[in-house]
Order: structure tokens, then C-alpha cells, then sequence
């Protein structure tokens, strides 16, 4: 099993910063894919940014160069470093976990922490 803890999240404003951190626990591996995602009102939850099993990283159109993703294998720990942020960045950001097991993925998902972005 995997359990993930998210923090960081809070009131900024506009053009202001924030850094997420993601606690895992667990079966949680340094080739582990991991991600962030977020859901804001109304709309799907989408990716952010995303880490796979090669330390490779992705992100969505809409927060490149303002947003960066890294982990800390040695505290299983991932976060998100926001900058520039503006109000639509304004959403639950969750953090993700996958794990190839039975021949299929598997999806694991924190709590969740709220960013609202606002002057």
C-alpha cells in the first residue's frame, strides 16, 4: 500500500510562491512515477507535473517555466515549487502515486491541499 500526505498549500497572491510537499509511505520506490495533479471548481482533475521511474519530468503547457517538480528519494518525499502564480492556478493540488502491480497500474492519491491564488 501507499499513503501520500500533501502540505504547502494556502492563500498567495498574484505573481507570489508556494511549495508543495508530498509525504510518502509505503511501497514507494526512487523509480516510483509520481506527480502532482489539481482539480479546481467544476472542472477534471488534471496533471501538473509529472516525475517518471528515470527521473524524467513533464509538465502541463500551462505551468511551464513557472513550475518544477522534484523528489528526495532518500525521504520518499516529492514536491512542487510554484512560481508566478496566477488565479487560475487556483485549485486542490493532489499529489499521485502509480505502481505497476498485477499487470496493470494503480493510482494512489493523497488528500489533497488547497491553493488559492487571489490579490
Amino acid at each position: 500500500q501507499v499513503q501520500l500526505v500533501e502540505s504547502g498549500g494556502g492563500l498567495v497572491q498574484p505573481g507570489g510562491s508556494l511549495r508543495l510537499s508530498c509525504a510518502a509511505s509505503g511501497s514507494i520506490f526512487s523509480t516510483t512515477p509520481m506527480g502532482w495533479y489539481r482539480q479546481a471548481p467544476g472542472k477534471q482533475r488534471e496533471l501538473v507535473a509529472a516525475i517518471n521511474s528515470g527521473g524524467g519530468t513533464n509538465y502541463a503547457d500551462s505551468v511551464k517555466g513557472r513550475f518544477t517538480i522534484s523528489r528526495d528519494n532518500a525521504k520518499n518525499g516529492v514536491f512542487l515549487q510554484m512560481n508566478s502564480l496566477k488565479a487560475e492556478d487556483t485549485a486542490v493540488y493532489y499529489c499521485n502515486a502509480r505502481r505497476f502491480q498485477n499487470f496493470k497500474w494503480d493510482d494512489y492519491w493523497g488528500q489533497g491541499t488547497q491553493v488559492t491564488v487571489s490579490s
